[in-house]
Order: structure tokens, then C-alpha cells, then sequence
């Protein structure tokens, strides 16, 4: 586990202090700053990625998840740049900051032996239509699929899915459907 910086903030995601990222995910870890982004198109499809993750492996996600990192010239990231960030990285998309939305947070804890994510997590949207290219190195593969489709199967089998999704529907399902 590499040592970024990130954010460790309350339940309330208030900034704290500056922790390394193992600091964040082992044990019980620190309460930290996430991102979590769901790209939709115009065909009323959300993008999904079965990701690779060291805990959390080969399971479906939304498009796109990182954390807001301190940067070197001491500033932290915002949640948007974070996004982008995440999003060109892992599906070599581009947006613009104008372009994506936060639509709600949520708190969240999930365990898997020696590993954890206890997040304060913020999930934004945005919409695309273009070509994606994942990035081997952080997925295993991609599907776009309905909304519907997604809130059946998320509903019905949520092992399926990454603790942050399971939290993040329910906060989107006012909006998809």
C-alpha cells in the first residue's frame, strides 16, 4: 500500500489532520475523505468497472473511486479534481470540473481481515458519451447498463458490489429512478 496523503475528517467530513493512506486502511483505520464517481450517458446507462483492489477485488463499482490527496505544493485536491483525476486514470476519460456534480455523502466502515475503508465518501455524476478506455492495472473489465438494470441487481445481489456502491445507491435512487 503506497503512502499517500489523505484526509482524515470526522463523520461529518471535517477536516482533522493529514494521515498516510495505510494509516486510513488498516485495522479499523481513520475516518478519511473519498470520492466516488457514476458516469451516465444518454442513453440512460450508468458505467460500471469489476475492479482491482487489494481488499475489495473483483467486484463491480461505479465508474470511478479515490480519495482527495494533499498535494506537493500544499494544497489538497477538491472533490472535482479528485474525480477527474480518478476518472482519467482508471477509464482515460476526460471532463471538465463544469461538467461533473456532487449529489450527496454518506459514512461508511467495511472489513476484510486486516484491511478496512472508513470513508467519508462523496459521490458525484456526470455525463458522457464517449469512447472509455480502461486501465488494466485498476479494472478488470467495464459494462455500461441500464439504470434500472443496476438498481435491480444492486438490490437483489449486493455482494456483488463494493461496500461505497452499496452506500452511494442509496443515495442516488431518487435519482435513477
Amino acid at each position: 500500500m503506497d503512502e499517500q496523503i489523505i484526509l482524515a475528517v470526522d463523520d461529518q467530513g471535517k477536516f482533522l489532520e493529514y494521515i498516510p493512506k495505510s494509516i486510513g486502511h488498516t485495522g479499523l483505520g481513520r475516518r478519511h475523505l473519498a470520492v466516488t464517481f457514476l458516469i451516465f450517458n444518454s442513453k440512460g446507462e450508468v458505467l460500471l468497472q469489476r475492479r482491482k483492489h487489494q481488499v475489495f477485488d473483483n467486484i463491480w463499482d461505479f465508474t470511478a473511486s479515490t480519495h482527495p490527496l494533499h498535494k506537493r505544493d500544499g494544497t489538497n485536491e477538491t472533490l472535482k479534481e479528485a474525480a477527474l483525476r480518478s476518472l482519467k486514470n482508471e477509464c482515460n476519460i476526460d471532463l471538465s470540473i463544469t461538467d461533473i456534480k456532487v449529489v450527496g455523502e454518506f459514512n461508511y466502515f467495511a472489513q476484510i481481515g486486516e484491511y478496512c475503508e472508513n470513508e467519508h465518501d462523496f459521490l458525484l455524476i456526470g455525463e458522457y458519451n464517449g469512447q472509455v478506455k480502461l486501465n488494466p492495472e485498476v479494472a478488470y473489465e467495464y459494462k455500461w447498463v441500464s439504470k434500472q438494470v443496476l438498481l435491480n441487481d444492486m438490490n437483489q445481489n449486493p455482494q456483488k458490489y463494493t461496500a461505497w456502491a452499496n452506500e452511494g445507491l442509496k443515495v442516488l435512487k431518487e435519482k435513477l429512478e
